[in-house]
């Protein structure tokens, strides 16, 4: 059974307790990203005044899945990127013995 450690976050003012692995690391990430939601939240007020804390909460996890499509849509080239650079080392080795 692995153990568990209770830990509070504070996502824009709220807490919100969680049940987490007892790992530093994780906890570690854990704190990271509320850090992170929170610093963007931030920026949001400062540069939009009137606006709902719904609104900056929503534009926020917007921009984290913008960012998360984009690294997704990266990692899918790596594959083809590794297997093209074998293909033209290939093709050099074959193009110097023929020489």
């Amino acid at each position: 059974m692995t153990d568990k450690l209770s830990i509070n976050i504070n996502i824009n003012g709220r807490i919100y307790p969680l049940k987490i692995d007892r790992n530093e690391d994780e906890e570690a990430r854990i704190r990271k990203a509320a850090k992170m939601i929170n610093d963007i939240i931030l920026e949001y007020k400062k540069k939009y005044v009137n606006q709902d804390s719904q609104d900056f909460l929503a534009m926020t996890a917007f921009q984290f899945v913008l960012k998360n499509l984009e690294l997704e849509e990266q990692g899918d080239e790596s594959p083809i990127v590794e297997e093209i650079r074998l293909l033209d080392e290939q093709l050099s080795d074959f193009l110097s013995l023929n020489e």
